[in-house]
């Protein structure tokens, strides 16, 4: 007689119909009581008992969802439908083209539980040299959160995808500042152009709002008036508390502050502000946005983009070369330039400390630091017979 096998160990049985070795194993009960089965199969016996062996182990390790043929494109497919609840649309696009475009044509049809850290290094070292260390980083990402989350539905034990390193990509364009001389000549660009970009660039380069900050200013953050007689004094200002960001905050907690109107970013706002159509009332709702399109719809990132080129051409210098986000640098800049502390510039552009204003934005390194060289030159002093 064939020996009954053991308690938990599991069934092998010949199916006649499919001509297959089907192995069964019970991993639980449900909440009526019914038992929970998983089964495999296998051409010959021995193979059966190894689908066998393979479901105990994954069922003693946790594993009770079957997922022997679930692969990286099912993982990141269910992650784009089921991981972004309340992300941004745009960034749900984002993430999508990136999977479709360098991470399902390349390992989608690969089965999850048999993935790799040699075919995720693999991946990211062939990419590096057609992208940039950012985009190697967002494909990093969206395979570690897919599988995170597969993790959670019990259809792997590990996500092996922690266990790589984002390798560096291709130099991308370095960001840049505007010269005093540049900065003025696209100042007199906007100041002849139309009042929607002469504001948006004036006040973008004057003030160093973000670009998603002047997307999202509405006219009752605005104040062209001031109050000169309150006390202290309240100068004209805008308040930037909003973004078009999902959700409409701002990018930290810092970036909500009040920047004082230069002169010419208050002439450039009282243009724009004469010049719309809808009634001053309706402006003051705090519905009535600042920069909008002629139709009077919110202007996106591709129609800034494109009138901004079209300014920086008819300022002397190549449209494709610069962004709007450029403006926010230049003014960093510009101000280090003119000796500003960095701790006032850092709070002009809401920045939660220095340091990124100092390594990312001041592309200038002035002020010059002083005090050490007076100092050493009190300790050594210069040699009567030293040259100049």
């Amino acid at each position: 007689m064939t020996k009954r096998r053991s308690r938990g160990d599991g069934g092998l049985h010949w199916d006649e119909n499919r001509q297959r070795w089907i192995a069964t194993v019970t991993v639980g009960y449900d909440a009526r009581g019914k038992r929970i089965t998983r089964r495999a199969s296998g051409k010959t016996k021995t193979e059966a008992k190894e689908k066998l062996k393979e479901l105990i182990r994954d069922y003693d390790d946790g594993l009770s969802a079957p997922a022997g043929n679930y692969t990286v494109g099912n993982a990141i497919t269910h992650w784009l439908e089921h991981g972004l609840s309340g992300r941004d649309p745009n960034t749900v696009d984002m993430y999508r083209i990136y999977a479709e475009t360098h991470i399902v044509p390349v390992l989608g049809k690969r089965k999850l539980r048999e993935l790799t850290v040699e075919d995720v290094e693999k991946l990211l070292v062939g990419k590096s040299a057609i992208l940039s260390t950012r985009s190697l980083q967002i494909i990093y990402s969206i395979l570690s959160r897919s599988i995170k989350k597969a993790q959670v539905q019990d259809k792997i034990r590990r996500n092996i995808v922690l266990l790589c390193e984002v390798p560096e990509g291709r130099a991308g364009r370095p960001s840049k500042s505007l010269t005093l001389r540049q900065a003025e000549a696209v100042l007199k660009a906007a100041e002849q152009g139309s009042p929607r970009m002469r504001a948006y660039i004036v006040v973008s380069l004057l003030t160093g709002a973000r670009t998603e900050e002047m997307r999202a200013l509405r006219w009752c953050d605005v104040d062209l008036a001031g109050q000169p007689d309150a006390d202290p004094p309240v100068p004209p200002h805008l308040v930037l508390v909003r973004s078009v960001r999902a959700g409409g905050d701002t990018k930290t907690r810092k970036s909500r502050r009040g920047v004082e109107l230069a002169q010419r970013a208050m002439v450039a706002l009282r243009v724009l502000w004469e010049a719309r159509p809808c009634s001053h009332e309706l402006m003051l709702d705090c519905t009535c946005l600042v920069i909008v399109t002629r139709t009077g719809k919110p202007m996106g990132a591709r129609n800034v983009q494109r009138d901004f080129r079209k300014v920086m051409n008819t300022a002397g210098l190549i449209g494709k070369e610069w962004t709007p986000r450029e403006l926010r640098q230049s003014f960093v800049s510009l101000l280090s330039d003119e000796r500003v502390p960095l701790e006032v510039i850092s709070r002009l552009v809401g920045h939660r400390s220095t340091t990124v204003t100092e390594t990312v934005y001041r592309k200038q390194l002035r002020p010059v630091i002083e005090g050490g060289a007076d100092t050493m030159d009190r300790i050594f002093p210069p040699a009567a017979d030293s040259g100049p």
